[in-house]
């Protein structure tokens, strides 16, 4: 602890007498598990309260659909890991997006992990408590019911008990392996972005000349095989980076005024923005903190992962998925992301001031949704040329903008510019999951269908993302106007 925690007065009592137990950052900690419950619960009452249910039967629906298509209930294991590994990253990402992020993102509402300035605790300490508390959260809240639903169809397949319980252990560890990395990369970043690069390369030399067992070294490998050898190589690196990042982390806070003449013109010009509101957004996105770069790193964290995927799923099983159809399927589901970063400047309330109708705000929040996402996608995929064939590259390529416009849609007809506090809320939870499920289900089954008939499974995956990008411009075009009429 540092001097100026041990001394200071109780900076999170809520009462005038200082309640003395406990360490600081338990009390931290249990501050800051009901500030996201009061959070919660004020903005979406009761309905929250179904969230787990929701999850539940999300999961168990999920893992029935995918073995009923053939895949085996390992290799759904498998990739629950990945995903959750995935989901891990991106929730660390509120160090990699920047300090701004934690305010814009967050808002004022989290007051507790915003109180360095304010109060006598240092800023590593409040991250280091954030993290744990969303852990916890998570854990309970998503991991749990994650794992019940799997339950469900993994029992009834002859899975052991015990190996099903085990699940939950090992995907919240998985959690915290990916809330972990991206906060040491953060936090490594802070003090030199080529220490970054030269660490990624380094990992991914690792993995792709064999030196480096990526299974092993995640809770995924105690998953696989239960012993204390393997406890402490899987869970061991989770632990490490979880402390580390937060250690390694320095704010930077923003500096001075910026100024750059010309260039609102330049990128309007250039993207032929009639309205602006591209050209507003793509600015602000540059001006943040990670800039365009997190769009690029968020693509390519999805990449990584469904690479990984994909290859576990072919050594677990007979199949041979298509690569082309996995990766622009959950590139173009992973763009969820770019779109809250093109909404978390503004409102819709904003634009109801100016002359300027919420349908050309859609229009050119979807033009800089299509600017960041769509290159940032295809780089990875051009990239995959090394050892895909062009094919299946070219699959990828049409599949990926497709279904990213079909995500833009979806998002902004059901949580309009705050995609980030609606999805909690419970009914538009099962709506956008729907949504996104009906699109990802057919795909999903097509890349594994590739196996057994390839040209259909192309067929059927084009044919879906056409009709899915269709449906996208009809929402998003509805978008604006149903927004109109909800704010009025």
């Amino acid at each position: 602890m540092s001097g100026a925690d041990s001394t200071a007065a109780d900076p999170t009592t809520d009462s005038p007498t200082p309640n003395r137990r406990g360490g600081l950052s338990t009390r931290l900690l249990v501050r800051m598990i009901r500030e996201e419950w009061r959070l919660q619960a004020e903005l979406f009452g009761d309905r929250f309260a179904a969230f787990p249910f929701v999850i539940a039967v999300f999961g168990g629906l999920g893992v029935w659909l995918l073995t009923v298509a053939g895949t085996s209930i390992d290799a759904v294991a498998a990739g629950l890991h990945g995903l959750v590994f995935f989901f891990g990253l991106q929730t660390g990402t509120i160090g990699l997006v920047g300090r701004d992020a934690l305010r814009d993102v967050l808002g004022d509402v989290m007051l507790l992990v915003f109180s360095a300035r304010t109060l006598p605790v240092t800023w590593r300490r409040l991250l280091a408590v954030f993290v744990v508390k969303d852990l916890l959260y998570y854990s309970a809240l998503f991991l749990a019911p994650l794992s019940v639903g799997y339950a469900a169809v993994a029992l009834s397949a002859g899975e052991p008990a015990a190996r099903v319980a085990l699940l939950w252990l090992t995907t919240t560890g998985a959690f915290a392996l990916g809330v972990g990395t991206s906060l040491t990369l953060t936090g490594v970043g802070t003090r030199s972005r080529a220490a970054v690069l030269a660490l990624v390369l380094a990992v991914a030399a690792g993995i792709l000349t064999g030196r480096l067992d990526a299974v092993a070294l995640s809770p995924y490998g105690f998953y696989l095989d239960p012993s204390l050898r393997s406890a402490v190589a899987g869970f061991g690196p989770a632990l490490a980076l979880a402390v580390a990042g937060p250690l390694a982390f320095e704010p930077v806070e923003s500096g001075g005024a910026r100024s750059a003449p010309q260039r609102y013109e330049r990128v309007r010009s250039t993207i032929r923005d009639r309205d602006g509101v591209a050209t507003r957004t793509l600015l602000e996105v540059a001006r943040s903190s990670g800039s365009v770069w997190k769009v690029l790193f968020s693509m390519g964290v999805l990449f990584g992962v469904t690479v990984l995927l994909v290859r576990e799923v072919a050594r677990a099983t007979t199949l041979a998925p298509s690569y082309g159809i996995a990766v622009g399927t959950l590139l173009g589901l992973g763009a969820f992301t770019t779109y809250s970063w093109v909404t978390q400047f503004d409102s819709a309330e904003e634009y109801l001031r100016l002359p300027l109708s919420l349908s050309a705000a859609f229009a050119g929040k979807r033009t800089a949704f299509l600017v960041l996402s769509v290159p940032a996608g295809l780089v990875y995929l051009v990239g995959s040329l090394v050892w895909l064939s062009p094919v299946q590259v070219a699959v990828g390529a049409v599949v990926f903008p497709l279904v990213a416009v079909y995500v833009f849609g979806v998002t902004a007809y059901v949580t309009g510019f705050s995609p980030n506090e609606l999805l909690f809320d419970t009914p538009l939870f099962v709506a956008f999951g729907a949504a996104l499920a009906a699109v990802a289900v057919p795909l999903v089954v097509a890349a594994l269908a590739y196996t057994e008939a390839p040209t259909v499974a192309v067929g059927v995956a084009l044919g879906v993302s056409l009709v899915a990008a269709a449906v996208g411009v009809v929402l998003s075009r509805r978008a604006g106007p149903r927004w109109g009429r909800k704010l009025r």
